[in-house]
């Protein structure tokens, strides 16, 4: 077992037993750590996933896992994982002088999981929240369809199910809860896999070790280990949500 995934199960085993949900939260990564709380990010290797082009391996085992609906119809498409093309990405990023390679290529973009995330802000019936770990999180039960939560997202992470997407699933994995018509849904860093000391599906499936995840809050994890020493930006930082992916370019 190598030391990133050792620091991994430690801390999710730690944190396990404190995951609740709240909204008096800290906003950063040090008030988390004062609270004795946790920040969950991930990291994208933008170079090392460019090294395996067409690969959509983390896409399809998040979506297998999870139950997303593969819809024919592109108006209705619901989306966990997918790519955009840098500029649209980034479009505030100053990438004048960065390798084209990278700035003409599509990475990686899900939920951001952000410190002050605007769709908690205006969900009316609290479906999505933000818990003490960071993950923002949805209760399927509660959504109403607003698509209030849609419209908030400034990185467009957010699907809402037009059409039953139960038929729409090849094979419904049984230990996750599928979605009706009529609400929305999103990437939750794979919560439920969390408390069991397990990594996130797209991060055990990338072949290319592109992804990294782990505690923005302990100075001592590989995260924190990578972001000391790798240049890394976030998607749309001047809109103030701190978003928890970091793109390594």
């Amino acid at each position: 077992m190598n030391e990133g995934r050792r620091s991994f199960l430690k801390t999710a085993a730690l944190g396990a037993l404190g995951v609740a949900a709240s909204h008096a939260l800290p906003a950063t990564a040090e008030g988390a750590k004062a609270t004795g709380g946790r920040r969950w990010a991930m990291l994208i290797d933008t170079r090392r996933c460019l090294e395996k082009k067409g690969c959509a391996k983390c896409a399809e085992a998040c979506h297998v896992v999870h139950n997303v609906p593969a819809l024919s119809n592109p108006r209705h498409e619901v989306k966990w994982i997918w790519r955009e093309g840098f500029r649209e990405a980034f479009p505030d990023q100053e990438a004048e002088y960065f390798d084209e390679t990278l700035t003409t290529s599509k990475v990686l973009v899900f939920c951001n999981h952000c410190d002050r995330p605007p769709c908690v802000r205006v969900c009316p019936t609290q479906a999505t929240w933000r818990r003490r770990d960071g993950l923002v999180m949805m209760d399927w039960h509660r959504c109403i369809g607003c698509r209030y939560c849609v419209a908030a997202c400034p990185y467009g992470s957010r699907s809402f199910n037009w059409v039953d997407p139960r038929p729409h699933i090849a094979e419904i994995t049984p230990t996750y809860p599928t979605r009706t018509r009529g609400v929305v849904e999103k990437c939750t860093f794979c919560d439920e896999r969390l408390p069991e000391g397990r990594l996130p599906a797209c991060v055990e499936a990338c072949e290319a070790k592109a992804l990294m995840f782990g505690d923005l809050a302990d100075p001592a994890s590989e995260v924190r280990e990578v972001l000391r020493t790798r240049f890394a930006v976030r998607r749309r930082p001047g809109l103030g949500t701190h978003p928890a992916i970091f793109y390594l370019v």
